[in-house]
C-alpha cells in the first residue's frame, strides 16, 4: 500500500510538474554563499511582502542579501534594510534576467532568468531559480556540451538533459527544490544566448528517451570512449540493456581519445603491495597489462583489482587504459576521457557533424530505445 502511494505521488508530481513547465534550481549548489548581491539585467522585478508595499526593482537595481541571526538581512541602493525569514523576486515578463555575485566573488555569474527565492539554511544562503524548462535545458547543453556544434549535437544533448531532468524530479523536492546546478545533478550556468543551443531546445521540446517499458532511461553520457563504450554493469551495479558496450569509430581522432600518464616504478609496485599484490615487483612483464579492449580488472599474475579503482587512485581520464611497466616507470597509456557508459560527446559530435540526425545518434549509443514525448512516458518509483 504504501509502495503505491509514492507511485501514485511520483506519477502526480510529474504530470503537474510536466503541465506547469517550471523547474526549481538550486544556484551556487557546491558553494556556501553568505552574502550574495542580486542584479537585475533585465526587464524589471517585484519584492512583495515589503513593509511599505511591493517594490519594483529595474535594470541596474541591486539588492544586498546577507545572513543575519539566522535571518536574512536585505538592503537595496534606494530603500531602508529589513530583516526577514525568505526573501521572493518575481520576473514580471519574459524579458526579466538578473545576475548574481556570491560572497564579493568576482566575475559575476552569467544571467539568470525567472523567479529568485532565497532562505537561509545552517551556515549558508539557498538560492533557487524557478525557470521554465526550455531555457533551463538550453542552459545545461550550453554547460555539458560546449558551443560551436552542429544542432543535431545539440539536439542529442538537450534530449538527454532533458531525460536526465524528468527521471530526477523529486532529486530534491525534501529540500523545496528540483535539482541543483552542479554536476551533482546538471551542470547549469544560467541562461544562454547562443541562437542555435535555444532553437535546438525548442525544436526537441518535450522528447525525451524511453527504454521498451516506456520508463525513462539513465542518460549517461561522457567525453570519449576511446573507440568502444563500457557497458553499465562493469562500472555500476545496475545492468541495462540499452547501456551496453559497442564499437565506436567516430570519436577516435578526437581531442580527449589518447592520453599518457607516468609513474615511478617504485610508486607502482607500492601500491601494488598495499593492495594485497605478493608477486615478483622486478618482473616487468608481470606488471604489464595491455587493453586491447575494454578489460574490467587489471591483472599481474593472480593478482586483480578494477581499472575503475586504480582510474580514481591515480587521478587518470578513464579506466581504458595499458599498463607499460619499464626500468624505472610505469607509463598509463589510455584511451578516451570519463566513465565510458552510454554516448560518447566527441563521437556524437562528429556524428552529427558528418549528416548524422540526433534519432541516428541516439539510436547508435543507446540499443533499442524509443524517442518519445514526456507525456508518453511511464515514471516509476
Amino acid at each position: 500500500m504504501v509502495i503505491k502511494l509514492r507511485l501514485l505521488l511520483i506519477t502526480f508530481f510529474a504530470a503537474s510538474f510536466i503541465s506547469q513547465g517550471q523547474i526549481k534550481i538550486r544556484l551556487f549548489a557546491s558553494q556556501t554563499p553568505e552574502t550574495v548581491v542580486f542584479a537585475v539585467t533585465g526587464g524589471e522585478y517585484i519584492l512583495k511582502g515589503y513593509k511599505d508595499g511591493p517594490q519594483v526593482f529595474r535594470i541596474n537595481d541591486l539588492i544586498v542579501i546577507s545572513k543575519f541571526n539566522g535571518r536574512l538581512a536585505v538592503k537595496s541602493r534606494n530603500s531602508n534594510g529589513f530583516i526577514a525569514d525568505s526573501l521572493h523576486l518575481t520576473a514580471v515578463s519574459e524579458s526579466s534576467s538578473f545576475s548574481l555575485r556570491a560572497n564579493g566573488q568576482n566575475p559575476v555569474r552569467q544571467s539568470y532568468k525567472g523567479d529568485f527565492s532565497c532562505f537561509p539554511d545552517m551556515e549558508t544562503l539557498v538560492l533557487i531559480n524557478n525557470i521554465d524548462v526550455d531555457s533551463y535545458i538550453a542552459g545545461v547543453v550550453r554547460a555539458e556540451g560546449g558551443i560551436n556544434k552542429h544542432k543535431e549535437y545539440f539536439k542529442t544533448q538537450a534530449i538527454i538533459a532533458r531525460t536526465y531532468l524528468y527521471s530526477h524530479l523529486d532529486k530534491h523536492i525534501h529540500d523545496n527544490y528540483n535539482v541543483c546546478d552542479n554536476t551533482h545533478c546538471q551542470a547549469f550556468n544560467g541562461i544562454t544566448t547562443d541562437s542555435v543551443i535555444n532553437m535546438a531546445s525548442l525544436e526537441t521540446r518535450g522528447m525525451v528517451i524511453l527504454d521498451k517499458d516506456s520508463s525513462l532511461i539513465i542518460s549517461a553520457f561522457h567525453s570519449n570512449c576511446g573507440g568502444m563504450t563500457v557497458s553499465s554493469k562493469d562500472v555500476w551495479v545496475t545492468d541495462q540493456p540499452y547501456l551496453k558496450s559497442i564499437i565506436d569509430p567516430h570519436c577516435i581522432n578526437s581531442r580527449n581519445a589518447t592520453w599518457e600518464k607516468k609513474v615511478g616504478l617504485d610508486e607502482w609496485t607500492d601500491y601494488l603491495k598495499a593492495e594485497g599484490f605478493t608477486g615478483k615487483t622486478n618482473d616487468l612483464s608481470l606488471l604489464s597489462f595491455f587493453q586491447n579492449k575494454r578489460w574490467v580488472d587489471y591483472k599481474a599474475g593472480s593478482f586483480t583489482m578494477p581499472f575503475e579503482k586504480i582510474r580514481d587512485d591515480f587521478k587518470l581520464r578513464s579506466s581504458y587504459f595499458s599498463v607499460i611497466a619499464a626500468k624505472d616507470s610505469v607509463t598509463f597509456r589510455g584511451k578516451g576521457y570519463g566513465h565510458g557508459v552510454g554516448l560518447c560527446q566527441e563521437g556524437a559530435m562528429e556524428m552529427a557533424a558528418t549528416g548524422s540526425t540526433y534519432q541516428q545518434i541516439i539510436e547508435f549509443y543507446y540499443f533499442g530505445v524509443l524517442i518519445a514525448d514526456v507525456k508518453n512516458a511511464k515514471f516509476q518509483e
